[in-house]
């Protein structure tokens, strides 16, 4: 076996490890709220996770990924050396994956985007020097740890304030959460239209500005409310005086759209995410099948979008339900109706970061969603031991991709020249 070959095969095993421990982590905090709110079983979350995973990566991760993640690093200075880009991005993948391996063991939900780009700087600065780095576009990531939490954690907090004043206090609940529903559903209708109008069209050739994005979405959700307004007159009623069975039947009509918006924040991890996998991946096959060319962008051939969607579910199955436990039940105790008001704030936070120009993270998005919840029931209801290791494990992902990346790199160029 000759050295591209090799370095070939070993890029794709780098690709799968990767593959799976985004499933692991990534995808199993999509679906930790359902799982944890009993909205959905295990089984259950595996099969929507996999379905929203695979629609996100081919219908919105497109065909073409930055040889670096999101423009982090630019591949032209390694023209004369495109075996160090190579190895550096053989390395990236597996420091990356490493960490959020052990991450995942240990239950930390941490951002696959934050792990790879720590380890794509941790190469770039050793092998390329400080020019090689977009710094502004480090700075942007650093800024998603604060951003992202935040406002999950704001819009949460408002949300579930709001249906706990409106719904949850009232004498007859069920009666309120019937009204508020058609609202519901326009939101969570603009919200998944939104993920295909602004972004997922555009393998069809179909490139929409985000206010008209929006704009289409609007009218999406207008069709939503219309036609659950009438069909949430047809929910049965309950008699005021059996306030379990008020309780029950209102958390039952929460449990479907906690249901809908965890698919979308498993769309967008698809959408976004598949590509910490393939992207490296797909620099190496460019250099590799080209004899050596060095580009700043790479067509991504199918068979690698495969091996990445396929990694993503594996990893969910085996390792998925410790970071599941973490969201779903170690923060604060959730249910549909919680769960929901979690992840919809996630939701519009990912929606109206990604118009805005915001650097966003969708794992820190939702954890901070989950956090503004328990908030919202009061401070004892939060687990500080949990959150304190979860901020932790936030603040070393970039430092620790970065180290770990050093370290092989400089063991695949001591061993490969």
């Amino acid at each position: 076996m000759d050295l591209s070959t090799f370095l070939m095969v070993l890029a794709i095993a780098a690709c799968i490890y990767m593959a799976c421990n985004i499933g692991a982590n990534d995808v199993a905090n999509a679906m930790g709220t359902s799982v944890g709110s009993g909205s959905l079983t295990f089984k259950q979350a595996i099969y929507v996770a996999a379905v929203a995973e695979f629609a996100g990566a081919f219908f919105v991760g497109g065909h073409v990924s930055d040889t670096i993640r999101k423009g982090m690093l630019d591949p032209t200075i390694f023209s004369d050396a495109p075996l160090h880009l190579v190895y550096g991005m053989i390395a990236a993948l597996i420091a990356a994956a490493l960490w959020l391996n052990i991450s995942s063991y240990l239950g930390w939900p941490v951002s696959t985007t934050h792990s790879i780009v720590g380890a794509v700087v941790g190469f770039g600065v050793m092998a390329g020097g400080m020019d090689a780095i977009n710094w502004s576009k480090v700075w942007s990531v650093v800024m998603s740890w604060i951003v992202s939490p935040v406002m999950g954690g704001l819009v949460a907090f408002l949300l579930f304030r709001f249906l706990t004043n409106q719904v949850f206090r009232r004498r007859n609940p069920l009666l309120y959460a019937k009204k508020i529903l058609p609202y519901m559903i326009f939101m969570v209708c603009i919200i998944l239209a939104n993920a295909m109008f602004y972004k997922g069209l555009k393998n069809l050739h179909l490139d929409f500005s985000y206010p008209e994005a929006m704009f289409y979405s609007f009218i999406v959700g207008a069709i939503g409310f219309f036609i659950s307004k009438p069909l949430a007159k047809k929910i049965p009623d309950v008699p005021k005086k059996e306030i379990h069975k008020q309780l029950e039947a209102t958390e039952n009509i929460f449990k479907y759209l906690q249901i809908t918006t965890a698919f979308y924040i498993a769309f967008a991890h698809g959408s976004n995410d598949v590509a910490n996998a393939v992207g490296p991946l797909a620099a190496v096959a460019n250099v590799v099948l080209s004899g050596g060319e060095v580009t700043s962008e790479s067509l991504t051939p199918w068979w690698i979008l495969a091996l990445g969607g396929c990694g993503i579910v594996a990893g969910l199955i085996m390792l998925g339900y410790r970071v599941i436990e973490t969201i779903g039940k170690n923060i604060t105790e959730l249910t549909p109706s919680r769960g929901f008001a979690a992840t919809l704030a996630a939701s519009i936070t990912v929606v109206f970061c990604s118009g805005a120009g915001l650097p966003i993270s969708t794992t820190h998005a939702l954890v901070g969603a989950v956090l503004g919840v328990g908030l919202a029931r009061g401070i004892s209801a939060i687990n500080a031991g949990v959150v304190g290791r979860i901020l932790i494990s936030w603040l070393v992902t970039l430092p620790v991709g970065a180290g770990l990346s050093v370290i092989f790199f400089f063991v695949f160029k001591g061993i490969f020249g």
